[in-house]
């Protein structure tokens, strides 16, 4: 019956979330010629906001757990496991305090995707190419410089690829370490995300309906005498115990 109900309200989920990028394309646009970074980012904020909320018509529930005593204005390294496509609005909406940015491929910043590559071009997020090496170095550079000037914060899923078990792959390295390098005072501070991986159980269509999901912001790691491996395996251990328990 779950199913059945996924082929009903699957159709207006997309509905909602394609309205939603096609609305604020031209509303990103005109709020980054105009007003810049701050004006484009509010919108981008309201955006995901919307986003999430596209989530009703499926009847699923968002849980966002937040973690208030996490300071502002020092770069943050967001470290999370990876579910599904449709972890990423609720990050950036509930943490939009900390002007969180993705390391993300560089193929979704050129697809045309409306809102999307607008936001991955204009907004600062990291955009590798991941058959350049020497480019995708560039790019995660030019986010850490940016993380150390502008006090920006990183969302990093060092999975690598999304699980379609709810089981955690190994942690990557990657990119980590060169954020940390530049910005050696940063905070990292996990999420553990859990139940999103059941919204694409049956694949992009039908969608699982009357699903239950949940995002929480853990405390930032004390990383006091731990190179970048460490500190991204204690990160690791930490989210699988939340998430796999």
């Amino acid at each position: 019956m779950r199913k059945v109900l996924g082929y009903i309200l699957t159709p207006i989920f997309y509905s909602c979330f394609a309205l939603s990028l096609l609305i604020f394309h031209p509303i990103q646009w005109l709020c980054f010629k105009l007003g810049g970074y701050a004006a484009h980012k509010r919108s981008v904020d309201l955006l995901n906001g919307f986003l999430v909320a596209c989530n009703y018509t499926l009847f699923n529930r968002t849980q966002f757990i937040d973690n208030k005593s996490i300071p502002t204005g020092k770069p943050i390294i967001f470290i999370a496991n990876h579910q599904s496509t449709f972890d990423i609005p609720p990050m950036i909406y509930f943490l939009r305090r900390f002007h969180g940015k993705f390391i993300s491929k560089i193929e979704l910043a050129k697809a045309g995707i409306p809102s999307i590559s607008y936001n991955l071009v204009h907004g600062g997020a990291a955009n590798i190419d991941r058959k350049d090496p020497k480019q995708s170095i560039m790019e995660i550079l030019k986010l850490a410089n940016n993380m150390k000037t502008r006090n920006w914060s990183a969302f990093i899923f060092p999975e690598g690829t999304r699980t379609k078990t709810g089981k955690m792959k190994a942690f990557s390295v990657g990119g980590i370490a060169t954020l940390l390098k530049k910005n050696p005072e940063a905070l990292v501070v996990p999420i553990a995300i859990k139940g999103s991986y059941l919204m694409v159980k049956y694949g992009m269509f039908p969608l699982r309906p009357f699903t239950s999901m949940s995002w929480e912001v853990l405390h930032p790691l004390d990383t006091t005498g731990l190179n970048a491996e460490e500190i991204v395996k204690k990160a690791e251990e930490i989210i699988k115990e939340k998430v796999e328990a």
